[in-house]
């Protein structure tokens, strides 16, 4: 053992602290298993951009994984990327740009929301959190790019699941598991990641309407339509001043459809679905390469919601019900916007108490839907869940939970009461 990793080491730190900084993965073990013995809730975080998503809940240490970061091994020929669980995003995306490659599920920057400034987090909060931008609804969310991982269980214990190459779905399973868990069943120490190319050009079809049915229908013609769009939004009018683009000179509410390719494919996919939706005497806009990057990002962003001093949810729901859902939420005085083409609705609602914050979870179930609470209150989240479940799926996650975390110390109630 290096100078460097004896001073870094859970030895040497003694166990006294209340913020543990370990820089590896023996020592994160090391960690668990003395909290697992002493029965000490530990809290789970990176650079903490979403350490306000979820249940309060007391602990008496912090597990910061911000030390144990660096990129382990990456091979550009092979599509995949393997990182320590601290990795900045931002770090990764810098190294991938090099080889023209990148993260194709757009991982959600929730730094403009509650720190104020961009802020992507680290590669083990975007999977333990699952969160994934515009392109979804094509390339999937982050679980779908997990090859494979090491981490720590509830009882300090190292596992590991798939592999480090395209091919490799052994451990499928256990990624699906562990992702969207926000790190109640486990620490990730260490995740590879498929990588995909980026494209070679974009463009983004802005259409000029003031309809949300309008728009709902252009958003779902299109992801059924040949044109095979990588982006889908519909933005209504309040938000259309936070836009500042040359290219964008339509003055109401705003359908973007988003194609990624060659340029010539882009041209022609284009206005193909120009013509399929009717829209030779609609006013248009078409964003450039450059201007449809930025529009895109600070969708991703949520840009429209920065520095919120409001409540904020992130609703999925069919398509099909979006537009009824939306109508039924008018009652409240709400902001939002429709992205995924039309299955994520973000959602603000500047004033509500407890019992109107149970209705509206309970007409998001009545449309089928699933609704997260982003951001409210510390008074409301002691009073519902964060998270939308039934009893069948909460008996199946305590049981999950329990076989990973018996002791329940890994961020304990960050999902759910118990959980």
């Amino acid at each position: 053992m290096s100078m460097e990793e004896k001073r870094n080491s859970l030895t040497f730190q003694g166990f006294n602290q209340s913020i543990l900084k370990p820089s590896n993965e023996k020592d994160i073990s090391e960690i668990v298993k003395s909290c697992f013995k002493k029965n000490i809730p530990l809290e789970i975080q990176g650079l903490g951009t979403k350490k306000k998503i979820g249940r309060n809940f007391q602990s008496e240490k912090t597990l910061d994984l911000s030390k144990n970061a660096g990129i382990i091994e990456y091979l550009p020929e092979e599509l995949y990327i393997k990182v320590k669980s601290g990795t900045p995003i931002d770090l990764i995306k810098k190294e991938l740009k090099k080889n023209n490659q990148e993260l194709a599920f757009e991982p959600t920057d929730f730094g403009p929301l509650f720190c104020g400034s961009k802020n992507e987090g680290t590669i083990g909060g975007v999977v333990s959190c699952n969160f994934a931008g515009p392109r979804r609804f094509k390339v999937g969310s982050a679980r779908d790019h997990i090859l494979g991982f090491r981490g720590i269980n509830g009882r300090g214990e190292i596992i590991k699941s798939g592999g480090t190459v395209v091919k490799n779905v052994t451990g499928y399973d256990l990624s699906k598991i562990a992702s969207g868990s926000f790190g109640t069943l486990m620490v990730f120490s260490e995740i590879s990641i498929k990588v995909l190319p980026i494209a070679e050009s974009n463009k983004t079809l802005v259409i000029d309407n003031n309809d949300l049915k309008s728009s709902l229908d252009y958003l779902n013609k299109s992801l059924s339509s040949s044109s095979d769009p990588s982006g889908a939004v519909f933005y209504p009018k309040i938000f259309r001043d936070q836009f500042t683009l040359n290219d964008l000179t339509v003055l109401g509410s705003i359908t973007a459809i988003r194609f990624e390719g060659s340029i010539n494919s882009i041209d022609q996919r284009l206005n193909k679905l120009i013509k399929d939706l009717k829209l030779e005497d609609k006013k248009l806009d078409i964003l450039a390469p450059d201007q449809s990057e930025i529009f895109w990002d600070e969708t991703r962003s949520l840009k429209v919601f920065s520095n919120l001093n409001k409540n904020l949810f992130r609703i999925v729901v069919p398509p099909s019900e979006t537009f009824d859902l939306l109508n039924n939420l008018s009652k409240y005085n709400i902001k939002y916007f429709v992205d995924w083409g039309g299955n994520l609705v973000w959602l603000q609602v500047d004033d509500i108490n407890p019992k109107e914050l149970r209705e509206l979870r309970n007409v998001v179930k009545k449309f089928n839907g699933y609704l997260t609470i982003i951001k409210v209150s510390d008074d409301l989240k002691g009073l519902i869940d964060i998270f939308t479940i039934n009893e069948i799926k909460y008996q199946i996650t305590e049981k999950i939970k329990k076989s990973f975390d018996p002791k329940r110390i890994l961020n304990p109630g960050k999902m759910y009461i118990g959980i």
